[in-house]
């Protein structure tokens, strides 16, 4: 009889653990589609504000329609990705895009002195602000999940539900190599 109630103890314990280690997976998993879905409202914002640009820019830069068709291309690449990765790797090529259009305009002084292009711009580095408050959010959400993920004992039960370690939102390496240039000051 004692047998028979320290196995049913044990079984109970395994299987409270079980379903605890369950829910801490979900838990962590919905927080980082959460912290994914605060991205997706600042990408639609971003892919917004990119044609009101590009309409505001297009007249000074007709013979730069190179840069511009990259930009387009990319915006239309990041809203129509599905799947967080897809979206991951199209905003990478959506940030690069924009890059070499920042570099671009560089070039254009009565652009720059342009009230529409400066609110313009204003807006989207503020928007680009938030988007990387979120991103660190994000990436802090995926970051707890994988922990998770790798982290014994809570990885027997990922490994049965065929979990594996999910991506970062990082910058890609295009944008890395722009943040880490010295600002140029021109007076």
């Amino acid at each position: 009889m004692i047998p028979l109630l320290v196995v049913a103890g044990i079984v109970l314990i395994v299987i409270i653990w079980y379903i605890s280690a369950n829910n801490k997976l979900v838990r962590l998993d919905n927080r980082r589609e959460n912290a994914f879905a605060d991205i997706d409202v600042q990408l639609k914002q971003r892919h917004d504000l990119i044609p009101q640009l590009m309409g505001a820019v297009k007249g000074y830069m007709d013979h730069e329609s190179k840069v511009l068709t990259r930009i387009t291309a990319a915006r239309s690449g990041a809203m129509n990705a599905s799947g967080i990765n897809d979206k991951i790797a199209a905003e990478n090529e959506l940030g690069a895009a924009m890059s070499s259009f920042n570099i671009q305009v560089e070039a254009y002084p009565d652009l720059k002195a342009n009230t529409n292009f400066m609110n313009l711009q204003n807006e989207i580095a503020d928007m680009e602000n938030k988007l990387a408050a979120v991103r660190r959010f994000f990436n802090s959400a995926t970051r707890e999940l994988n922990n998770a993920i790798e982290s014994i004992p809570t990885n027997i039960v990922a490994g049965m539900k065929k979990m594996t370690t999910q991506p970062m939102f990082e910058l890609s390496t295009t944008q890395r190599q722009e943040m880490d240039k010295a600002p140029e000051i021109k007076f």
